[in-house]
């Protein structure tokens, strides 16, 4: 991996143009119902526990929730969405000298158009760039753009990092009956792992394209780390998989982030947090034609770290560390890194899929 060699100074700071987020779909979906956190209650007399309590089963059933509260303008998002823009609006030969290493389970920089197989002979429609920790070790040459706004993505970066997800670590540690900063104590900032802001494109096809790849965007998948936040994307795609096997759409809240546990808190728990499943979708034929651009964050822990089960006062008297331990032994860098290259396979015929991912554990799939 090539490593930055210029300073912020080296590049002038071109002034970026006010990004503008689309008008939301007409349509009335079937919108999942999931609860809403508010953060700005966390530091209240109670609001801890009284969050977790409010928490609990939407992490047990569901695994998607929203909050709001979380110390970020609409300006700052939207600065950031704007960033986004710039990267994708750059020449594909210029996109293409930052490439991930994908192969290698490596997601740092970009992404490229049709990267994955949907579907047998068809390719998917996603363009990412993302940026991880802005650390020594973890450092890569970035397009122009990046270099010059790095002061302002890494002080939205570490925000996020340091304060939202940090609060919802520990409300989960409360839902569990550990200490407080049981969580949070893998996920620092500081430690080596794959968290990254992501820039994500789905480029708008045209309603034939969508019926040959049976109107999917993005199979039925768990997320790879920890958490996933997405902030509002007011195009209307992402589908939840619901208990009953439903999928229901989830509705773009003004203010909101969409949050949905991942693999590693689902092994540390034994199941018992839900790594969701969930897609995407073309959006309703009132934005079926635009550009679906997201700005995400993926929550990993260190790569270190062990994915067994973790003694839980709560896990503990449900029995779930007896009933079995499927992540003892895999370390979460491992499991990340391979996931990550596992998604340049080729797509399978059928519905739901089985995939081996380590040590006999599988993940599923779904169209």
């Amino acid at each position: 991996m090539s490593t930055a060699t210029r300073t912020v100074q080296d590049v002038p700071r071109r002034t970026l143009p006010t990004y503008q987020q689309a008008a939301e779909s007409k349509h009335e979906l079937p919108w999942a119902d999931l609860v809403t956190l508010d953060l700005s209650r966390f530091d209240q007399p109670g609001g801890k526990q009284a969050l977790a309590s409010q928490l609990r089963d939407a992490v047990h059933n569901v695994g998607f929730f929203y909050i709001t509260g979380f110390g970020l303008s609409q300006e700052e998002v939207d600065r950031q969405f704007a960033i986004g823009k710039e990267i994708f609006n750059l020449p594909e030969e210029e996109k293409l000298k930052y490439r991930a290493d994908l192969d290698h389970g490596h997601y740092s920089g970009y992404r490229p158009l049709g990267s994955t197989e949907l579907l047998p002979g068809l390719r998917d429609n996603i363009e990412m760039y993302n940026v991880f920790k802005f650390l020594p070790e973890l450092e890569r040459s970035q397009p122009d753009v990046v270099h010059e706004q790095r002061a302002e993505i890494e002080r939205f970066q570490r925000h996020i990092a340091e304060d939202v997800v940090q609060k919802l670590l520990i409300l989960i540690s409360i839902v569990l009956e550990l200490p407080e900063d049981y969580l949070s104590k893998g996920h620092r900032y500081d430690d080596l792992s794959d968290c990254h802001l992501r820039y994500m494109i789905y480029r708008a096809r045209t309603p034939e394209e969508n019926e040959r790849y049976q109107n999917l965007y993005s199979r039925g998948h768990t997320d790879f780390g920890s958490l996933t936040l997405l902030f509002r994307q007011p195009i209307a795609a992402l589908q939840i998989r619901m208990p009953d096997g439903s999928w229901r759409w989830v509705k773009p809240h003004p203010g909101s982030i969409t949050v949905n546990i991942a693999d590693v808190l689902q092994f540390w728990t034994g199941g018992y947090l839900k790594s969701s499943v969930h897609r995407v979708v073309a959006p309703p034929d009132d934005q079926a034609h635009l550009d679906r651009l997201g700005l995400l964050y993926f929550l990993r822990p260190a790569h270190d770290l062990d994915l067994k089960i973790v003694d839980s006062p709560l896990l503990e008297r449900l029995g779930i560390k007896q009933a079995g331990d499927d992540g003892a032994g895999i370390k979460a860098g491992e499991w990340v890194r391979t996931r990550v290259k596992q998604n340049q396979d080729k797509a399978t015929e059928g519905g739901h899929k089985e995939k081996e991912v380590l040590g006999g554990v599988k993940v599923k799939y779904y169209d």
